[in-house]
């Protein structure tokens, strides 16, 4: 294997294939950026919604268990086609969505990070800030979280202009560092902690507690889901001929490790819920400010590096995998380019929203809601993965990038409509029985009794409809390779050899 190259060598490879020469990295690696991406603030919120949702400390337990299990099976195989196609997950699903179809892909990577991105600037944002005032006095106004939001800002850009190696250094210090503070925490909150926490709930046959209980572990397990489009960006840099198991054990296990900071959330808010009650208002609900309220003055420092370390790891994992995407839908971007521009962007929003527009009370219905239309998407890419038998041409997958037509992968007129309508009704489904209590209700949200069954829905629908139109309108024999479709069947069509769109013109 060859020698990895400086952390502090800029990438200079953009979506192209990965040279096998170039593939050193392994599947710790993977582990520990998907890892060190969801040790934060930001995953500590998410698992304070059992609480704001009216559970008990052990009800809430059960459903992050649930989320986080339920999610981190979904992710798993989502990390095959990096190793297998050298490239991200965005133009793998070119051989699923069409050439062109792949943009469904890079739009939900895109909304994704941008969301996840803002929810971790600003709530360690509001972490740094409010530990440095307890801590040394420094005052909390808008200034001050302006400077905290824009020095996490040009750390985060920094690093991921640099890339993939400089991004695995810093989750590797962040993976060891944020754990042993989060450990910290609890000599920090064992005198306050009580397990016996009730909740609000007399029981569960209150009418809302499975509406609760359900909704709680869909926005758990938002989280694992949130990695899907990003997966291969980490996972293309591992050799092909890496055991595929290997890779999906690091992607499940990484996720696992985040009921750190998910039993972080939950037992803190559970506190908060008990001490500091109005900072879990769910008109208005301000955890880290009730962490603050509860923690003791010497834990003060540890919640700043948290914030500091865990601002740092989720947003180079989110916007470098949104720079990368973006290159890939502008080739005459490069990878860098492309970096700074969505990093620019996405900060100029992240001020926007946090002091003129006040958006950071419904960003986390926003994310919720593209995860709802990202799972079904996933689930396209891995029972398509399934019919091809993990085979892939990868010359075929570059045809967008390199500005050509024709190939496997162009169907008709570069849109594979069979995943193309199989995603966008699964997507649009789930988002109209979405019930996210006290912050999302679709139309149809009632139709259970209060329960969200929105992402159950939308993968169950992805699947049928996916599979259903691959039996009934089967693709060219050519898009399996040698050893032919599995499950479904394939149709002897041509596929149309792959040409320059210069060349396509000029014969116009």
């Amino acid at each position: 294997m060859a020698e990895a190259p400086s952390i502090t060598e800029i990438e200079t490879y953009g979506v192209e294939r990965i040279p096998d020469a170039d593939r050193t990295a392994r599947p710790l690696d993977l582990f520990r950026v998907a890892f060190g991406g969801a040790n934060t603030f930001a995953t500590c919120v998410l698992g304070a919604f059992p609480i704001l949702f009216g559970l008990s400390f052990w009800q809430g337990v059960a459903a992050t268990l649930l989320g986080l299990v339920v999610g981190a099976l979904l992710l798993a195989p989502l990390s095959v086609f990096g190793p297998t196609n050298g490239t991200n997950n965005a133009i793998s699903s070119s051989a699923h969505l069409g050439v062109h179809g792949r943009i469904v892909g890079s739009f939900l990577s895109l909304l994704t990070a941008i969301a996840f991105f803002s929810i971790s600037v600003w709530s360690s944002g509001d972490a740094l800030v409010g530990g440095a005032a307890r801590l040394a006095g420094l005052p909390e106004n808008e200034l001050s979280y302006a400077a905290a939001y824009a020095v996490f800002a040009a750390l985060i850009l920094t690093v991921c202009v640099y890339g993939f190696r400089f991004m695995l250094f810093v989750n590797k210090i962040a993976v060891a560092a944020a754990s042993a503070l989060f450990i910290l925490g609890v000599f920090a909150f064992a005198g306050d902690f009580d397990p016996s926490y009730p909740g609000t709930f007399a029981s569960t046959a209150d009418p809302m507690f499975w509406p609760s209980f359900i909704g709680a572990a869909l926005i758990v397990l938002s989280n694992p889901v949130s990695f899907g489009a990003f997966l291969g960006d980490w996972s293309r840099y591992i050799p092909a001929s890496t055991p595929r198991k290997r890779v999906m054990i690091a992607a499940f296990c990484s996720q696992i490790a985040t009921v750190l900071p998910f039993f972080f959330g939950l037992t803190t808010a559970s506190i908060i819920a008990t001490k500091a009650a109005p900072y879990l208002d769910p008109a208005a609900p301000n955890y880290v400010g009730g962490l603050l309220a509860i923690a003791p003055t010497w834990y003060f420092l540890p919640v700043c590096l948290i914030a500091l370390i865990g601002g740092m790891s989720t947003g180079t994992t989110s916007l470098y995998g949104t720079g990368l995407d973006f290159a890939s839908v502008f080739p005459k971007f490069t990878r860098v380019r492309a970096t700074v521009f969505i990093g620019t962007l996405s900060i100029i929003f992240i001020f926007i929203g946090r002091f003129a527009a006040n958006l950071t009370a419904s960003i986390s219905t926003f994310a919720t809601l593209i995860i709802t239309c990202t799972a079904p998407w996933m689930v396209i890419m891995i029972l398509g993965y399934v019919t091809r038998r993990g085979w892939y041409d990868p010359e075929a997958l570059q045809v967008f990038n390199r500005r050509q037509r024709g190939g496997r992968y162009w169907f008709t007129h570069g849109w594979n409509w069979r995943g193309i309508s199989a995603w966008l009704v699964a997507a649009l489904t789930a988002v109209l029985f979405t019930n996210i209590p006290g912050q999302f209700v679709g139309p149809f949200g009632e139709i259970a009794g209060g329960i969200d069954i929105s992402l159950p829905l939308g993968l169950a629908l992805a699947a049928l409809l996916y599979l259903g139109l691959l039996s009934a309108f089967p693709e060219p024999r050519a898009v399996y390779g040698p050893a032919g479709p599995r499950l479904v069947r394939a149709a002897e069509t041509p596929v149309p050899p792959i040409v320059d769109a210069d060349r396509v013109l000029a014969e116009a």
